[in-house]
């Protein structure tokens, strides 16, 4: 019997259907299978950086890793010579010597690899962005992809700042504070390397990412989830937080090494505040500009 007209427009229908259902699951996968590549090229990156820095392991944990253990470490003297010419004793760190014991039979094994990935990540750092901004880009509109010119050197100058700041400032005065410190005479410190290395990770690579708020907090402006009228309600209890923040961070107690910590980061709090109101002003006029 011959296929009636209705008959057959519901066929057309069906087949469109599933064929629209399948370039959409196709659709889909290719998403995924990119994103795969991005990562599997930010990966290479990290190995690569790791590799180089394995190649080098013995002066990378001497002068490097190693370094704010010394006390003739750069930060000390230039701490020493401020604190000289401001007549402010505390910011001239007392003279300490540290000895590093390993306890398991991996540490140091493992250790090596620990130094080798993160030195790796930190020198891959503004390519692994780059690969993950290459996937986020093709999402935004012409305007947006116009307001972000320049989000990969600004992430990564703010990323290579936070680090340098974690290493040159922070962690001298944690291992300055907790040489130093004695609980009891009857009480030897001898801390582990595996410590020591967390530790100074968690305060330079940590600290990198912390330095990324007013690239969140432009993002969250736009959109629309934070508003500068919103930053400068809040401005107080960000600044408490900040001291909380600071506090954490700064094993020191003295209240000079508490500013060093909190003046940065509250500086940050008031960039993205600066940030976020140009952002904010910019939608304001382009949707003036659509409604008339």
């Amino acid at each position: 019997m011959a296929e009636t007209k209705s008959e057959r427009r519901n066929i057309f229908k069906r087949i469109r259907g599933k064929s629209g259902s399948e370039q959409a699951e196709m659709t889909f996968i290719d998403h995924l299978e990119e994103l795969r590549w991005h990562v599997i090229r930010a990966l290479i990156a990290v190995i690569i950086g790791s590799g180089i820095v394995l190649f080098n392991i013995t002066y990378v944990v001497n002068n490097i890793f190693m370094g704010p253990a010394h006390k003739d470490f750069i930060t000390y003297k230039w701490l020493c010579s401020i604190g000289q010419w401001l007549h402010v004793d505390q910011l001239c760190l007392g003279d300490f010597s540290i000895k590093f014991q390993s306890n398991a039979m991996t540490e140091q094994f493992l250790t090596t690899f620990t130094v080798g990935f993160t030195g790796g990540f930190i020198l891959a750092f503004p390519f692994v962005f780059w690969e993950i901004w290459k996937f986020v880009r093709p999402a935004l509109s012409a305007k947006e992809r116009k307001g972000t010119t320049g989000a990969i050197l600004w992430i990564s100058v703010l990323f290579f700042l936070g680090v340098a700041f974690g290493y040159f400032v922070l962690t001298p005065f944690m291992v300055n504070f907790y040489s130093t410190y004695s609980l009891s005479p009857l009480i030897e410190f001898k801390p582990t390397i595996s410590d020591y290395f967390e530790n100074l990770i968690y305060l330079t690579v940590g600290v990198g990412l912390l330095f990324q708020l007013p690239v969140v907090v432009m993002l969250l402006t736009r959109v629309g989830i934070l508003t500068p009228v919103t930053l400068r309600r809040i401005r107080k209890y960000a600044f408490v937080v900040i001291i909380i923040l600071a506090a954490i961070i700064t094993p020191s107690t003295d209240p000079f090494s508490l500013a060093l910590v909190t003046i940065p980061l509250y500086a940050l709090y008031e960039f993205s505040i600066f940030l976020s109101m140009r952002i904010h002003r910019r939608q304001i006029k382009n949707e003036e500009e659509e409604w008339s």
